[in-house]
């Protein structure tokens, strides 16, 4: 049995027990989510929702929340001895799902 979500716009296909990165959530660790935008669920057979399936629901625990690894970010202008060198590291959540209904 598995599901595809819809969080922090992007979608991921999830079965139970799988760890998931998402966009970061304001949750504690250890604490229980509930995804609501469930776009498809597979059984023995495929419900798609339009655009949401109704009544299905996907529920986890915080396992983390932290920061990507660093992206390193240059730019310059050509010619004019100008440039800037910037780091970025996105926070992220990671997910453990316990249950698709």
């Amino acid at each position: 049995m598995y599901a595809i979500i819809e969080t922090g716009g992007k979608q991921y296909r999830v079965e139970n027990g799988d760890f998931i990165y998402i966009e970061k959530l304001d949750a504690e660790v250890d604490s229980e989510v509930t995804f609501d935008k469930v776009v498809a669920v597979s059984d023995k057979s495929l419900k798609v929702g339009k655009p949401y399936v109704k009544d299905a629901f996907v529920k986890g625990t915080v396992v983390k929340n932290g920061k990507g690894k660093k992206v390193t970010v240059f730019t310059y202008k050509p010619k004019k001895g100008s440039s800037r060198k910037m780091g970025h590291r996105q926070p992220y959540t990671k997910v453990q799902i316990t249950e698709i209904g």
